[in-house]
């Protein structure tokens, strides 16, 4: 562990391995295969070594939160709603923040302080495809503009507010559009875990912003050159499963040779994903309570955890 003028202690993959007081390990290697994403070649050592000690670390965190809320609810003499600790996570496309929130997800469950830890996705709050296209920016989808920012602070707002049943939008890859005729219930959770590029950015013209509602925020790190490459290989692999398949919106996309599809694969990432990397998602990091840095194998060799 490091101490440095960094507002951040500094750990390696070693000494955050070495985190002392960690519950028994319970996910069976079943299990882990169906929590990875596509295209992550990790192995459920990544848990014990890396998550567990994360998911320890949080619960830390959740149980003081629940403490203190009982004591501000009865210092202030207000009835005490029940309020979730919220979770973000945030960074760039093909970094693995889908399974670094599943696998929260379902560590964090196992305690029996907080068994209801919900999980939802930014991605059902961009605007339906029609709308990107009215506003002419279907091009800049996962940009800042192509999300209903007061739709997804209405939500989070009402969920830290403790209000029940409520429905979150939800998003097809398939068809890549926002569904119509499903929602995601959020009913009262213990923990919520919010995951998507855009949470911890900042709109100058509003005075609140999504990450104000974070107990706690996590940004997923690594060097460009590794996730460029991680794009470019997910592309390979749903170009030879997903997009094969008529209905998906990336059928065009099925018949490219291999050549083809790391060249339209490389394309999309110049000229979409790394401008939104550059312009919009990777000023955030520093905003993150923790930034977990990825290595060229997948493997998580860094954390820092802001001090």
């Amino acid at each position: 562990m490091k101490n440095t003028y960094s507002p951040y202690f500094e750990f390696d993959r070693t000494s955050w391995a070495l985190s002392r007081d960690l519950p028994s390990l319970t996910i069976s290697e079943e299990e882990f295969e169906k929590l990875k994403g596509l295209n992550e070649k990790i192995a459920i050592e990544e848990v014990s070594e890396v998550y567990l000690p994360l998911a320890r670390l949080i619960h830390v965190y959740v149980t003081a939160f629940m403490q203190l809320q009982s004591k501000m609810n009865s210092f202030l003499s207000v009835p005490g709603t029940k309020a979730p600790f919220v979770i973000g996570i945030a960074g760039s496309v093909s970094v693995g923040k889908s399974t670094t929130a599943r696998l929260l997800q379902t560590l964090l469950s196992h305690w029996p302080e907080h068994p209801k830890v919900d999980l939802v996705t930014t991605d059902g709050f961009l605007y339906p495809n029609r709308v990107l296209e009215a506003k002419g920016i279907m091009n800049k989808k996962g940009f800042p503009e192509s999300y209903d920012i007061n739709k997804l602070m209405h939500f989070i707002s009402s969920v830290k507010s403790g209000e029940p049943a409520l429905e979150a939008p939800l998003y097809s890859h398939f068809t890549y559009d926002v569904l119509n005729d499903r929602t995601q219930l959020v009913d009262r959770p213990d923990i919520l875990i919010v995951e998507g590029i855009n949470v911890l950015q900042v709109n100058t013209r509003e005075p609140f912003f999504v990450s104000d509602f974070f107990d706690f925020s996590i940004y997923i790190d690594a060097d460009e050159t590794n996730i460029r490459k991680w794009y470019i290989e997910r592309f390979l692999l749903l170009r030879d499963s997903a997009f094969q398949d008529p209905r998906s919106y990336f059928h065009k996309y099925a018949a490219l040779s291999e050549e083809e599809a790391i060249n339209t694969a490389a394309k999309i990432w110049q000229d979409i994903n790394a401008k939104n990397l550059h312009e919009n998602i990777l000023p955030t990091k520093e905003r993150a309570k923790m930034i977990i840095k990825k290595g060229s194998d997948h493997l998580i060799d860094k954390v820092l955890l802001r001090k």
